[in-house]
């Protein structure tokens, strides 16, 4: 399950790049803001995706 999550990660991370490039090619902040809440999402994901990794690893190991 952790390969299709980084892959969307990754996909994220290239997207918000591509629009802080296109942000200081055209001097536009909305683009910048854009791509910086593209890579908070992203950022936001792993951190879900690892606190919920442990929290079910926990709760699986509690009811045993």
């Amino acid at each position: 399950m952790l390969i299709p999550i980084l892959v969307f990660d990754i996909a994220l991370v290239a997207w918000s790049l591509h629009l802080m490039e296109r942000a200081v090619e055209d001097k536009e902040f909305s683009l910048m803001l854009a791509g910086m809440l593209v890579a908070l999402a992203a950022a936001a994901m792993m951190v879900v995706y690892f606190l919920m990794g442990h929290c079910m690893s926990y709760l699986l190991q509690a009811s045993s």
